[in-house]
């Protein structure tokens, strides 16, 4: 409470204050750094660069705003749901922070308003504002620390727009949205069972592993082949949106996609001279006779007799 006092005090000698108010209503503090807040509302589309030539853009922020945002739901949701197994509290925690809820929590809080875009990228990129949303947290936890962030995301977000009781029961089916996108993209997609054993209490568990154009996507345990099959779905659904893994997917797509459309033209030119071969004999042997216009009565060219 005092540091916030001091925080306004401050904020009287600040030039930018419209901006500083503007992160206090979303965050309920005032940002030390604001150079943090508004680089992580900066898509890359916006092709901007610091001084020193690097590019500017939230994609640094993002990566360390979904560690982040996983340990500090983790954390939340092993404390809610004590005596919950393991599988549980990661289903719970991936309903919490998949892209989906993602994008719906920027919006609600009004940061899809402040992302700054190029003009040529599509507004209605389904990733934009979920991963603004991952940067924020990484700006909060470099700004302000861990406990800052773990606040914001109790009091600010889950307490006024998540029920985790509800979503907790909510069924998320990510093997049916990894093999939708897979059909969408034409991509092969295995799910194989690469190990089995028991836990210290004895309880059989799964471990599945994903393929997608034969490179490993994704791995996941449960107690179930169906939830091992879930979490690694829910690891590969990500996976999928790493540019270097995608360009690796594609490769290996068109190395499969090649000898099938080579065995086609050369089916096709097989095709073809079987045909001729099937052609009568006598059309190969017999002699191609040429018309006189003495044959043609109608000829001027014939004499008359």
């Amino acid at each position: 409470m005092l540091r916030n006092k001091i925080d306004k005090i401050r904020l009287l000698f600040r030039k930018n204050k419209e901006s500083y108010l503007c992160f206090y209503r979303i965050l309920g503090f005032y940002p030390h750094n604001i150079r943090l807040y508004e680089q992580a509302l900066l898509h890359k589309s916006t092709s901007l660069r610091s001084e020193k030539g690097r590019p500017l853009n939230n994609e640094r922020l993002e990566f360390l705003g979904d560690a982040i945002l996983d340990a500090i739901v983790g954390d939340i949701v092993y404390k809610r749901f004590e005596g919950k197994r393991e599988g549980f509290l990661t289903n719970t925690r991936s309903k919490i922070v998949q892209r989906e809820t993602l994008n719906k929590l920027a919006v609600e809080i009004g940061l899809d308003k402040l992302i700054k875009y190029s003009t040529r990228s599509s507004s209605h990129n389904s990733y934009m504002y979920g991963n603004a949303f991952e940067a924020f947290i990484g700006a909060i936890y470099l700004d302000q620390g861990y406990e800052r962030c773990k606040q914001f995301m109790e009091q600010r977000i889950i307490n006024r727009y998540i029920d985790l009781d509800i979503i907790s029961r909510k069924e998320v089916n990510f093997k049916s949205k990894l093999i939708e996108w897979s059909q969408k993209n034409k991509m092969e997609v295995s799910f194989e069972l690469i190990e089995q054993f028991l836990d210290h209490d004895c309880n059989p568990v799964f471990q599945t592993e994903i393929r997608i154009e034969g490179l490993p996507a994704g791995t996941g345990t449960g107690y179930s082949k169906k939830e091992s099959q879930q979490n690694a779905a829910h690891m590969a659904i990500r996976k999928v949106k790493d540019t270097a893994f995608i360009t690796s997917v594609n490769e290996a797509k068109s190395l499969r996609i090649m000898p099938a459309q080579t065995e086609v033209i050369l089916e096709t030119e097989t095709t073809e001279s079987e045909d001729k071969d099937k052609l009568p004999e006598e059309a190969l042997t017999e002699p191609i006779q040429s018309k006189s216009p003495c044959d043609d009565p109608e000829s001027p060219d014939r004499d008359p007799q």
